[in-house]
């Protein structure tokens, strides 16, 4: 650990101890639909997110604020491309920083398992390896300019039929081999800092509860970031709060607010180190992001993004280069005259 991040870490120390408990677990849900609570008290403000999955969507649905909207990231795999994804991700860095952005809530690294599959144009590829190269340059290429990537839905969440309660039955080789690749490759890569929890259970325990967000996550992969649930997908107050799941979305209203929570703890069903440990990780995020006083983000262009980019050429450039001539008829090349 460097000299830097030892002493974030000794600052985020301090702070949680600073913290009343009410407060601590008050952070642990949203505030809104889109964003985190604030605490001025440690000069902590609310977090943005957004969705959106072909653009940066902002907290707001208004034609007037408009987005720039990117090829699909089925498009963008097909590319094989990482440059023109780090390209792509600086123009998403940019627009989340125009409309008050900190964590976009993307790119999505589930597998490609029907041609049916209901949100498959979210995910890159049927492949887990190209699907880690392309997620690598995506996650690098927005936190590199300061925007928090959540690499979503761990796990095992490949399907869109009853995509909020179906369990996934995997064996052991076929879970590390093909689901959770990606995920891996891409922390070993990029480092992203934030892991969207998904709805489903996977071999047991809904995944919001999974031992696996420990185990592989932390314990060998290293992800020392924030793990979100899905929106609505903490399902408990005690089991969700044991486990290594950090925010409850959205909020106000979730499994963890109007003292439920809270009460865990007091009753000593929730050990308050665990709640000190979601804490740090938020505290974490937000010295990453720009949303912590007094800590410079190690990110260059973290207040600075890009904002001389030519949106429509790197646009087209994109489309073209995730088309695909499965097959030629006569028709190509277009000539001039037949047009």
């Amino acid at each position: 650990m460097s000299s830097a991040s030892e002493s974030l870490e000794t600052r985020i120390d301090a702070l949680i101890a600073s913290l009343p408990l009410e407060h601590k677990v008050r952070l642990l849900s949203g505030q809104t639909s889109w964003t985190t609570y604030g605490e001025p008290a440690i000069g902590l403000r609310p977090m943005v997110m957004s969705d959106g999955p072909v653009g940066v969507r902002g907290p707001t649905w208004d034609e007037r604020d408009w987005s720039a909207c990117t090829p699909s990231a089925t498009a963008m795999a097909a590319s094989w491309d990482p440059k023109l994804v780090d390209d792509l991700a600086g123009l998403l860095a940019a627009e989340a920083r125009r409309k008050g952005v900190d964590i976009l809530l993307a790119p999505t690294i589930n597998m490609h398992r029907t041609p049916v599959g209901g949100r498959h144009f979210e995910c890159f590829s049927e492949d887990p390896k190209l699907t880690a190269v392309i997620g690598g340059a995506y996650v690098d290429g927005l936190q590199r300019r300061g925007v928090a990537a959540t690499v979503k839905h761990y796990v095992a969440n490949d399907s869109e039929t009853e995509r909020m309660t179906y369990e996934a039955v995997v064996d052991p080789r076929t879970l590390r081999e093909l689901y959770l690749r990606p995920f891996e490759d891409i922390q070993a890569a990029a480092g992203p800092w934030l892991v969207m929890a998904a709805y489903n259970a996977t071999n047991g325990p809904t995944m919001t509860e999974n031992d696996l967000l420990v185990t592989p996550l932390e314990t060998e992969w290293g992800f020392d970031g924030v793990v979100v649930s899905d929106w609505s997908a903490v399902r408990s107050t005690v089991a969700a709060g044991r486990a290594a799941t950090d925010l409850a979305m959205p909020g106000p209203d979730t499994q963890w607010a109007a003292g439920r929570l809270l009460n865990a703890v007091r009753s000593g069903a929730v050990a308050e180190t665990a709640i000190d440990e979601k804490v740090r990780r938020l505290l974490r995020l937000a010295a990453r992001v720009g949303a912590l006083d007094g800590v410079e983000s190690d990110r260059p262009g973290a207040r600075h993004p890009d904002n001389d980019i030519d949106v429509a050429a790197l646009l087209r450039r994109a489309a073209a280069a995730g088309m695909v001539l499965a097959r030629n008829n006569g028709l190509l090349p277009l000539e001039a005259t037949r047009l």
